[in-house]
């Protein structure tokens, strides 16, 4: 196992776009940082699962393509000269140990150290949930889709979406602009999406089939063939397109938490005020942590990072004051 000797200030464990922004913000306090993440490409599940998705939450930002935000998220955390961090991918942390002060963290490997922690790796690990019929699982990829990795591949194509929340409502909406005809199939008379996405979507030429479940699928010389069949009724129909797009979530495991040995309420990371978890020196940030009023959005996350990182820095450099902005200068 390579030993890295050198102490950092801080380590983010988690290259999504959360961790992105936090190993930014540490460069902005001048804090010697690496970031660590397990996939082979920085960006989490945005740029694994959704490099074509529209994104419409973030700042400042109409709406933006999932790849492009990583992009910019990139560029934007490499930018410094003294203090750009350490990127290290395709490395996964498998513990970390207390040290008198700082941690030790042994990954697959090298063991490197550093005297303070942020983690940052969302839902952890995750698989789509499936549809919840039997069907030839080489339709998979092909005309059986649970992420889109390319939009061109559904154009002039007729289209079905299953699912009712804002993620399938994002996908009809963008398919639509490139698709033949595009189906939205949920097994509730609403939707749950967002107010100002359903109302989009009503304005939309998505046909909306509710409240129906997928009951069979078959694959036709021309495409799948979908029995439909209505939620707590019985009325059937049947649909013939040339793509489905299984939209119904994720399930995310971050078994990793527990295997670090650090505090889980309800499997998620609790953390106070300053984003700090009950084991001193180490701080939670994004979709695996959880407080009072937390929201599970980019948006949120990329607020709580400036929040770990600046106590991180006072606690480490108390000389240094929390900086102040121009419009806070009297």
């Amino acid at each position: 196992m390579q030993q890295d000797t050198h102490l950092y200030d801080l380590t983010v464990i988690g290259g999504g776009p959360i961790g992105m922004f936090a190993a930014f913000y540490a460069g902005l306090r001048e804090l010697d940082t690496q970031l660590i993440e397990s996939l082979p490409q920085l960006g989490g599940q945005v740029a694994a699962l959704y490099p074509e998705k529209i994104i419409r939450d973030v700042a400042g930002f109409p709406h933006i393509k999932g790849r492009e935000l990583v992009r910019c998220l990139q560029e934007q955390m490499l930018q410094f000269t003294d203090f750009k961090p350490q990127v290290f991918c395709d490395e996964e942390v498998l513990s970390l140990e207390k040290g008198n002060d700082e941690f030790i963290l042994t990954t697959t490997k090298r063991i490197t150290h550093t005297r303070r922690i942020i983690v940052a790796i969302g839902g952890g690990a995750f698989s789509p949930r499936p549809l919840a019929v039997n069907y030839d699982p080489k339709l998979d990829g092909k005309e059986v889709f649970y992420f889109v990795k390319n939009i061109a591949d559904f154009t002039d194509r007729t289209v079905a979406i299953a699912g009712g929340g804002n993620s399938a409502i994002d996908w009809a909406l963008t398919l639509e602009v490139v698709a033949k005809k595009v189906y939205l199939i949920h097994r509730r008379p609403r939707f749950r999406g967002l107010e100002a996405n359903v109302k989009r979507l009503e304005a939309s030429n998505v046909e909306l089939v509710t409240p129906y479940n997928i009951a069979h699928l078959t694959k036709q010389p021309a495409g799948l063939a979908l029995q439909l069949k209505q939620a707590k009724g019985t009325i059937e129909k049947n649909l013939n397109v040339d793509a489905l797009l299984v939209n119904y979530g994720f399930t995310a495991d971050n078994h990793v938490l527990r295997d670090w040995g650090l505090p889980l309420v309800h499997r998620a990371l609790p953390v106070d005020q300053h984003m700090a978890t009950a084991i001193a020196g180490i701080y939670g940030i994004g979709d695996s942590v959880t407080y009072s009023g937390k929201t599970k959005l980019i948006a949120a996350g990329f607020g709580e990072a400036p929040t770990a990182v600046n106590h991180i820095a006072e606690s480490l450099y108390p000389e240094r004051k929390q900086p102040l902005h121009s419009t806070s200068i009297a």
